[in-house]
């Protein structure tokens, strides 16, 4: 059931009758709940450009303003929980002075609905989509998120199963379905086990064996029928034990053999949709799914066996949502959402769970917990680089850590014994402010909590990265009001920079670097390309000590009024600057600003240069262009130095010329 309430923040609630929270825990601004939530964000406020500066005055300000951001919130609930969802709008969306709600109700399509937000996912989160797989050292592997997502087919699987091919934004069919489906399993689930909750049936089906109940080919042929190409574990006759064996069967294996039946016959559905219209991308979802590792592994065995592996199995983190992020969609039509990009807020959302053991020791009761998912309206379309030599296969992250266990431990490690330090910083920023003590503890134990759960649960959030636990950083300061914890420490350090721009050149900066030759050298071949007509990018918001754009721009001016190549530059345009989209100490090459990919075109660009530890080598090292690129980074920490083979300090100055050839660096 969705439910959508608010003007705009607007979504489906979940919640359980033995779980109470405080609101927030659940999300912000929840009491006053109206078409847009208010936040901080930093902003830089300008000069008198024609005042004369004096010694100790500093070059420009930086303030924090309030700005309106919109949010999106949804939690999930089950229908047998409406007494609890009325309870809780009760004592958390309705204004203590209020004593009557008005609502309007239109009713709309839910196919619709339920493909707008298939559409929504797809476009807007990273690593929404995955491939299981339970005897890989990762039981998830998350998808890149593909230029363009159609044409795909979605299998959902409610009460029975419908099979829509999705073609465009607005253009699907209905191609098929079956009536045994998720109803199907629960209903004669409960026949067999007397087990109603359906839950509680698939906590059953992962106990069982489904071989003491089901008829293998062994069974019948003695061993595996090599002609046919058929092993001798594979299911001949769903329960077909049953009928020639003369005892009691239990109800975890009569469960598991039935999640089989029906996972078998949808998959093989599914796979022949998917050859007669020629389609390779296939998602699963609907309540039957659940993000349950066996219903999951079933599916994908399926697959893999009807289509012989040339097509993938795909889940959803959040097909949960899709019906009420689409109902909203519907309503918001005349905002036009699609103009926006949007990005899941690490903060607010809850992430993917895993009943398997070894990665999720608590029982896992998915209608006992609140889940919740959080987007971020962005103020930008966010595009692919146009310079990418292949957006399909672009990857941002130069590590995997779902992967990379030693890596993994060694930075989640990093990041919790830095969090003393980011919540002084926090503090140090706000020091006119009496409550920004308590804001930073809570911010602390929130980033922690975060942290704990990632170590259990690497894949929470799709594929982990460096990008992802500074991002979680980020949105978790945030969420309690420290948008630029750095503010004054660059404010600072920028205005000392100004003060002596003139004084001190490039040589003596480069005296200061590692002696050559460094970790990667191509200063040569770079020394001799070199020649400058430049866009020069930075970040649209704060993240850690990186300028943003807007105080590039004051620096670039107060330079200019200095340099008189800066100033040339920028009078005859051949220094544009342009916001890059990001909020992130790392950079996402598929997720650019719109005006940035444009100007890229227009102005023919045919060099790029990354610059920064967290740009150059936790993102966008191996990341292949179809011009000429240099990656500069000097690595301020010892254990990703000695891991690339140098020492901390290193310097990585990575020139690439991509081959006309075969479109090679």
């Amino acid at each position: 059931m969705a439910l959508s309430g608010g003007a705009a923040d607007r979504g489906s609630h979940s919640m359980d009758k033995s779980i109470t929270l405080p609101p927030d825990e659940i999300f912000r601004n929840l009491e006053n709940a109206k078409r847009f939530a208010i936040d901080i964000v930093a902003k830089v406020r300008s000069f008198d450009h024609s005042a004369k500066e004096t010694d100790g005055d500093p070059l420009y300000e930086i303030s924090v303003q309030e700005e309106i951001t919109a949010r999106l919130h949804f939690i999930k609930f089950e229908n047998a929980y409406i007494e609890t969802c009325l309870d809780f709008i009760k004592d958390h969306l309705v204004n203590t002075e209020t004593k009557v709600i008005k609502a309007t109700v239109d009713k709309e399509d839910e196919m619709t609905c339920l493909i707008k937000g298939c559409n929504f996912v797809l476009k807007n989160i990273p690593h929404e989509a995955f491939v299981y797989a339970k005897h890989a050292d990762s039981e998830f592997r998350f998808q890149n998120t593909h230029p363009d997502i159609f044409p795909y087919l979605l299998i959902n699987i409610g009460s029975g199963v419908s099979i829509v091919k999705v073609e465009a934004e607005d253009k699907f069919e209905r191609i098929g379905g079956s009536s045994i489906g998720g109803g199907t399993f629960w209903g004669l689930g409960a026949l067999l086990t007397k087990t109603k909750r359906f839950d509680e049936l698939l906590q059953l089906a992962s106990k069982g064996q489904h071989t003491n109940v089901d008829m293998l080919v062994k069974d019948i042929y003695g061993g595996a029928y090599g002609s046919l190409g058929l092993t001798g574990d594979l299911i001949a006759s769903s329960f077909g034990k049953s009928a020639t064996t003369d005892k009691e069967f239990s109800k975890e294996d009569m469960a598991k053999s039935l999640l089989h039946m029906i996972s078998n016959d949808i998959g093989q559905l599914a796979c022949l949709y998917a050859k007669l219209h020629n389609l390779t991308r296939v998602y699963f979802g609907g309540f039957f799914i659940r993000g349950h590792p066996v219903t999951m592994h079933t599916i994908t065995y399926s697959i893999n066996f009807f289509t012989k592996g040339e097509v993938q199995a795909l889940f959803l983190r959040h097909e949960g949502y899709l019906g009420a992020i689409g109902a909203f969609l519907k309503g918001a039509e005349e905002d036009n959402p699609n103009q926006y990009s949007w990005e899941e807020n690490y903060a607010g959302s809850s992430g993917l769970m895993s009943a398997s053991p070894e990665l999720n020791p608590v029982q896992r009761a998915r209608s006992g917990t609140f889940d919740m998912l959080e987007m971020d309206r962005l103020d930008r379309q966010l595009v692919n680089l146009p310079l990418l030599q292949d957006p399909t296969s672009y990857i941002p992250d130069t590590v995997d850590l779902t992967e990379d266990a030693l890596a993994r431990e060694y930075w989640l490690y990093c990041f919790e014994d830095a969090l003393d330090g980011v919540v002084k910083r926090a503090i140090a920023s706000q020091k006119d402010q009496p409550e920004a003590v308590e804001r930073a503890e809570k911010f602390r134990q929130k980033y922690r909590h975060k942290v704990q759960t990632l170590r259990h649960q690497p894949f929470a959030y799709g594929s982990l990265t460096v990008r992802s636990l500074l991002d979680t950083r980020e949105h978790c300061l945030n969420e309690f009001n420290f948008p630029d914890p750095y503010s004054k420490i660059k404010q600072k350090e920028n205005d000392m920079a100004l003060k002596y721009y003139l004084k001190f050149g490039f040589e003596q900066a480069k005296q200061q670097l590692q002696e050559r030759p460094w970790l990667v050298d191509a200063y040569n071949q770079w020394i001799e390309r070199l020649k400058l007509s430049s866009v020069l990018t930075g970040n649209s918001g704060p993240a850690l000590n990186d300028v943003t754009n807007s105080e590039l721009q004051i620096l670039t001016e107060r330079i200019a009024a200095m340099d008189p190549v800066i100033h040339a530059a920028l009078k005859e345009d051949r220094l544009a600057l342009v916001q890059n989209g990001s909020s992130s100490p790392c950079l996402d090459l598929s997720r650019l600003d719109k005006v940035l990919a444009t100007v890229v075109r227009e102005r023919g660009t045919d060099l790029v240069i990354i610059e920064g530890m967290g740009r150059a080598i936790h993102t966008n090292y191996y990341a292949m262009l179809s011009c000429e690129s240099l990656k500069l980074a000097v690595i301020k920490n010892s254990w990703l130095a000695e891991r690339l083979g140098g020492k901390i300090f290193s310097v990585v100055f990575k020139y690439e010329v991509p081959s006309k050839a075969q479109g090679q660096h």
